[in-house]
């Protein structure tokens, strides 16, 4: 099986989805608004430190999801798809995915990123396969701000398409894989699979690819 593997912030998309889905509420009214982009900006800095501890910003990200129920969150997430990420759906990513979806290579966006906040943005890629991070369900089937299972974060990322390649009946020596990533947070991925592609990259990934002769793809300027 040929394989093309998607990161998603900053990789298809221009923008951290996790951390403006967060900015997004914030202007919905769920949050104090100082406080909670403090934060926010706290543990997205973290992230681009490759220092995040994912448990604990899941908790700190999905609660207001959670506490609102399913329907006013599918209405608030509808929204956030029409005013944030449908403006950052660039033309050069979506044309970079159906590229490989036309040479019959199969697809997946693979991302740190909750599964509520992404599974319709995978969808607006024409991406049916996503890796994100799984939360557990209450009674009722919603969501809660725990992660269930292997967070798809560092190692996790590994871990996790491992265990997709079983559930299809395959291993590595069954796939031709290739990875688009921005961040360092990717590096363990990237040295696992055929074709890593360096793609935004951020100071480390960019001098690891450097010394490593990894493809670099400047897909869209940095913002």
């Amino acid at each position: 099986m040929k394989l093309a593997l998607f990161d998603l912030d900053h990789t298809l998309l221009p923008i951290d989805s996790d951390q403006s889905w967060g900015a997004f509420t914030v202007k919905l009214g769920w949050h104090d608004r100082d406080t909670y982009l403090q934060k926010n900006d706290e543990f997205y800095a973290h992230y681009q430190a490759g220092t995040l501890d994912i448990h604990d910003y899941v908790r700190f990200g999905a609660q207001a999801f959670c506490q609102r129920g399913p329907v006013e969150a599918a209405e608030a997430h509808a929204q956030f798809m029409r005013e944030v990420v449908q403006p950052a759906l660039l033309p050069q990513a979506l044309a970079l995915v159906k590229k490989h979806r036309d040479a019959g290579e199969h697809t997946l966006i693979i991302t740190a990123t909750n599964e509520f906040v992404t599974r319709p943005i995978a969808q607006a890629f024409g991406v049916h396969d996503l890796i994100a991070v799984e939360l557990v369900r209450d009674a009722t089937g919603w969501f809660t701000n725990e992660i269930l299972g292997v967070p798809s974060l560092r190692e996790g990322k590994v871990q996790r398409l491992q265990q997709w390649l079983i559930s299809k009946g395959l291993d590595w020596a069954d796939v031709d894989a290739t990875f688009y990533s921005d961040s360092r947070n990717d590096l363990p991925l990237l040295e696992r699979v055929n074709h890593p592609v360096a793609t935004n990259p951020d100071d480390t990934l960019r001098a690891v690819a450097l010394e490593k002769g990894w493809p670099i793809l400047e897909l869209f300027p940095k913002q």
